[in-house]
């Protein structure tokens, strides 16, 4: 069994800080997915990590912890025809925008993923490197995109079984690359990621 670890609840002391991550990002299929998540000073779970270094069913149970005892919490997601319109980089600040939007109260800082982040209502902010690794909120984020990311391709598989969805939920690992020159590309495919030559198969 993993060690466990103990995570900083917060970034910022004594004000709601709301934990942001984003999911898909690198996904030659389907929308990309963010989170965010406001957690109670005491909340502690000795798997909370962040959602990559963690099997799926482990994610899956955090996932319903995380729901019962957030604070507030909201996950969103911006369409691939939305990802190839702005491009991923917009759309993923999008659905981590969206995501804020749609917590039932306002933060008063918000702790990012990552070392980039369009400022959102003028509300201040940090972007910590590896930050779901270090910070529950962020972590908490990450685990909920994460899963509701993967639901969601995994009810995409239905009508795609030749991709395996169900296991590699859109991203570029060999089995897909070879179901894509097998079978080319489908709407759910990110086509401003050039993945496959101009001919689009018959699934537009």
């Amino acid at each position: 069994m993993r060690e466990a670890v103990k995570l900083h609840n917060y970034f910022k002391e004594h004000a709601i800080d709301a934990g942001c991550d984003e999911a898909g990002r690198g996904c030659y299929a389907g929308p990309v997915f963010a989170a965010a998540v406001v957690l109670p000073p005491d909340f502690y779970h000795p798997q909370l990590n962040d959602s990559k270094l963690l099997p799926a069913k482990t994610r899956e149970e955090l996932k319903i912890f995380i729901q019962q005892k957030a604070l507030h919490y909201c996950v969103a997601m911006v369409d691939v025809a939305e990802i190839d319109s702005i491009n991923i980089l917009k759309a993923s600040q999008k659905a981590m925008h969206l995501a804020l939007d749609g917590l039932n109260v306002a933060p008063e800082f918000i702790s990012v993923d990552g070392n980039y982040f369009i400022p959102y209502k003028k509300i201040p902010y940090q972007c910590i490197v590896k930050g779901d690794s270090q910070y529950a909120h962020i972590a908490a984020a990450s685990i909920l995109a994460k899963t509701y990311r993967d639901e969601y391709m995994r009810r995409l598989h239905t009508d795609f079984p030749h991709y395996n969805w169900h296991a590699n939920k859109g991203y570029g690992t060999l089995e897909h690359r070879t179901a894509i020159e097998a079978h080319g590309i489908c709407i759910h495919h990110r086509k401003s990621f050039k993945i496959t030559a101009p001919q689009l198969s018959c699934f537009e």
